[in-house]
């Protein structure tokens, strides 16, 4: 047996697998998140810890399976954040999560150090501040007590690896979601770091995602009730791992859309793709010798989480969704932009925000609702367009100034045939995937069939669960597209062309308000 946990922005999500990958069990365990109107976003790392233990203990329970029978255990674990660590391997402060955006004064300082180009070629990513090094940056400036006695820095599931077997160590896909890892190389770079004034002393070593990092501690083995013999694979970041519990683990496969609590866009491909607008990013997937690129709306199922506790905590969520079924939004001029903690893609903008316009006396909840389905919709499919046309040819070299760079013939070859929406089905997977309403209205929005796979609010964990399989030796990374099937399919109705007006309008929208946002 293999246990995978998943450590999103609610909660773990964790699961229990046979050596063949089949889910035997699954187990939920929240933790809250500190938000603020400065773009505040922590969470206690502990928190992630007591609910890794909590997951386990709730698994061997339910399944009855003694902890002799478990082999292994997989993380996969949000991105982005900044965990920083005393010399006793204690956080000094709360981690600054994904979602945090505070680090923007730093993210504009050391773009302006080595150029907006350079970076995005170096890293794939822009240098923003939801990335990790620009969050050291603010860290370091804002609060030098907590500074002064960081002595390492890891992201989640790196944290809650070194409480399993006492090893601080990172992965290839969490470490390119940093802002300071070169993707030529599959190192971090010394001239990002440089740029940025952090230690390179403080970032740990980096290793493949299915590397075995050891077997528990006792005091691990203790507190999970497991045997110390279990080993532990080093796992991944939740992007990466959602796409193989998507099962998009070569680039023959489809891409997939992820409706978690933020909504993403990602392919498998050989190498990174660069847009010269730079609305989308790559990361270093978890399958050896592949990528993922990928483009991000900040808040996806998030946006309805929102509206749900602040118009209407006592309905279920499934609940608003089927009044909104019945009603118009977009049709009727009314439109949700779904900025509530800033953008990524398409804007990468920190200081939008959400906002519903065109509202009329008669709108009611149910409106509210279908603005926020289509409205993520439509921001969705402005992130596939980066990544819907063939990309360049891609090459390493290194600039005069030391960063390692991917060059691409950016603005010739690429995004000039763009379509509307992607050419082929999506699979969609995350909680969101769970609506057939929504599911359909994507179909609608985006012009393709949308498919719902059968594992969609555990695919993370399913993909920690595969990872660790090819750890440990027991399967390939192809094991994962049969683990997951297509469940349902949605093919668009006759309002895709009614739709992209409104996409239009809505994207009118953003560009109307940028001056007020600010």
């Amino acid at each position: 047996m293999l246990i995978a946990h998943d450590l999103g922005t609610s909660g773990n999500k964790a699961s229990l697998h046979d050596d063949d990958g089949r889910m035997l069990a699954t187990a939920t365990a929240g933790y809250d998140t500190h938000y603020a109107a400065d773009t505040t976003s922590e969470q206690d790392p502990d928190d992630w810890w007591r609910a890794v233990v909590q997951a386990t203990r709730v698994l061997l329970a339910r399944s009855g399976v003694p902890a002799s029978q478990v082999a292994g255990i997989c993380v996969s674990g949000q991105m982005m954040g900044a965990v920083m660590l005393d010399a006793d391997g204690r956080p000094v402060r709360p981690a600054m999560i994904w979602s945090d955006s505070r680090a923007t004064a730093q993210a504009a300082a050391l773009e302006a150090t080595i150029g907006a180009e350079a970076g995005y070629r170096a890293t794939g990513h822009r240098v923003a501040p939801t990335y990790t090094l620009p969050k050291l940056m603010w860290a370091r400036d804002n609060e030098p007590e907590a500074w002064a006695r960081t002595r390492a820095v890891c992201v989640a599931k790196d944290y809650v690896n070194y409480r399993l077997t006492g090893r601080l160590v990172t992965d290839h896909s969490d470490a390119s979601s940093t802002d300071a890892y070169d993707l030529a190389t599959g190192a971090w770079s010394p001239a990002l770091l440089t740029a940025a004034g952090i230690d390179p002393g403080l970032w740990p070593e980096i290793v493949d995602a299915t590397a075995v990092l050891g077997t528990l501690t006792p005091d691990a083995a203790d507190e999970l009730g497991l045997s110390p013999s279990t080993r532990v694979v080093a796992g991944g970041g939740d992007g990466p791992m959602a796409s193989v519990g998507a099962g998009c683990v070569s680039p023959d496969r489809p891409g997939y859309v992820c409706l978690g609590t933020s909504a993403w866009f990602a392919v498998t491909t050989t190498a990174p793709v660069l847009d010269p607008q730079r609305r989308s990013f790559s990361f270093r997937h978890v399958v050896p010798g592949f990528y993922t690129p990928c483009a991000t709306t900040q808040t996806g199922a998030g946006s309805l989480q929102w509206l749900q506790q602040a118009v209407a905590p006592e309905v279920p969520v499934a609940d608003l969704i089927t009044e909104a079924a019945g009603v118009a939004a977009a049709d009727e001029g009314l439109f949700f932009l779904p900025y509530l903690i800033g953008e990524r893609s398409p804007w990468w903008d920190a200081a939008a925000s959400g906002v519903f316009l065109g509202l009329r006396r008669h709108h009611t909840r149910a409106h509210l609702t279908r603005a926020v389905l289509e409205g993520v919709g439509y921001n969705m499919a402005l992130c596939m367009e980066p990544l819907t046309s063939s990309p360049p040819q891609i090459r390493s070299e290194t600039t005069d100034g030391g960063v390692s760079s991917l060059t691409a013939p950016i603005g010739t070859g690429f995004g000039d045939e763009r379509q509307p929406g992607p050419a082929s089905p999506i699979d969609v997977i995350g909680g969101g995937a769970q609506s057939d309403v929504w599911l359909q209205l994507l179909s609608d929005i985006w012009g393709v069939p949308v498919r719902r796979r059968s594992v969609t609010d555990q695919a993370n964990s399913l993909g920690a669960a595969v990872t660790g399989l090819v750890g440990l030796g027991l399967a390939g990374f192809d094991l994962a597209p049969r683990l997951s099937r297509t469940e349902a399919e949605f093919s668009p109705s006759e309002g895709f062309e009614r739709h992209l007006a409104h996409r239009q309008r809505f994207e009118d929208a953003y560009h109307a308000l940028t001056g007020w946002f600010r």
